[in-house]
């Protein structure tokens, strides 16, 4: 016959009621898995895939006919980094559009979202993955303008550090643009649209509109980041720079963060 021996601590002659043990949380998904999932997803899909192709095939078609038909005096390093950036600068903030709205258009919020219920680290992976994407994507470009310029070209390299830091910071700017209004919309068709007309249609204004003129100075987007690409920023350019980012990046960046941490998923 086996005897069971009770452990419960007795208090005073009476049975004492056991100490609660506090369960140990789960740890939450590390930042980093959360990260390389969302970079996988903008190429995994078939749309995410395409987009990388056609900005590949258009900086190459680019800089091809520029070698080919271009005159040969004007086909330096920095012309052929210019003219193979030219489609990056429009296409690469449709990638940040695609990156914010996936889980929204593609009704995988739920499985984002209880895999990872802090949202606010999502919007984070997502932001940080379409950044990292545009590097990667600026980097082939470089390559390939390299390429064209011992190919074809004068064989002049004339990229200061200036117009290469310039570059790819104007790039990263219209990429987290792009994802300021995925996030804003949460509607892909709609955000892409907004991203690409609205900004043009302000562009139009300020200087078809002599009273908008002075304001288009500071919160034109492209009109602030000319001398960005051409590695001639100087004081109050910055002070514009950050004028226009904050009006076209920064606010639509905290709206939209604020939908996405606050809107019910279905």
């Amino acid at each position: 016959m086996s005897t069971t021996t009770d452990t419960t601590p007795v208090v005073g002659g009476s049975i004492a009621a056991p100490a609660p043990t506090p369960l140990e949380g789960r740890p939450g998904v590390p930042f980093s898995r959360t990260y390389r999932a969302e970079l996988r997803k903008m190429v995994d899909t078939r749309s995410g895939r395409w987009m990388v192709i056609v900005m590949a095939a258009a900086a190459a078609l680019i800089l091809a006919g520029f070698v080919i038909w271009g005159p040969a005096e004007d086909a330096s390093f920095r012309g052929l980094l210019g003219l193979s950036t030219l489609p990056l600068a429009m296409l690469l903030p449709i990638i940040g559009v695609m990156a914010a709205t996936a889980e929204w258009s593609q009704r995988t919020g739920l499985v984002t979202f209880v895999l990872e219920p802090r949202r606010g680290r999502v919007v984070l992976a997502k932001a940080l993955a379409a950044l990292s994407l545009a590097v990667v994507v600026l980097a082939a470009a470089v390559v390939a303008s390299a390429l064209a310029n011992v190919a074809g070209g004068t064989g002049e390299w004339d990229v200061t550090a200036a117009i290469a830091g310039g570059t790819v910071l104007a790039l990263l700017v219209f990429v987290l643009q792009g994802v300021a209004f995925g996030l804003l919309f949460l509607n892909t068709p709609v955000a892409i649209v907004s991203v690409l007309v609205l900004p043009t249609v302000w562009s139009i204004a300020t200087v078809a509109i002599s009273s908008l003129e002075e304001v288009g100075r500071w919160l034109n987007l492209d009109t602030v980041m000319a001398p960005l690409f051409e590695g001639e920023m100087v004081g109050q350019d910055w002070a514009r720079l950050a004028t226009s980012a904050a009006v076209w990046v920064l606010l639509p960046l905290a709206i939209g963060t604020y939908r996405v941490l606050h809107r019910e998923v279905k």
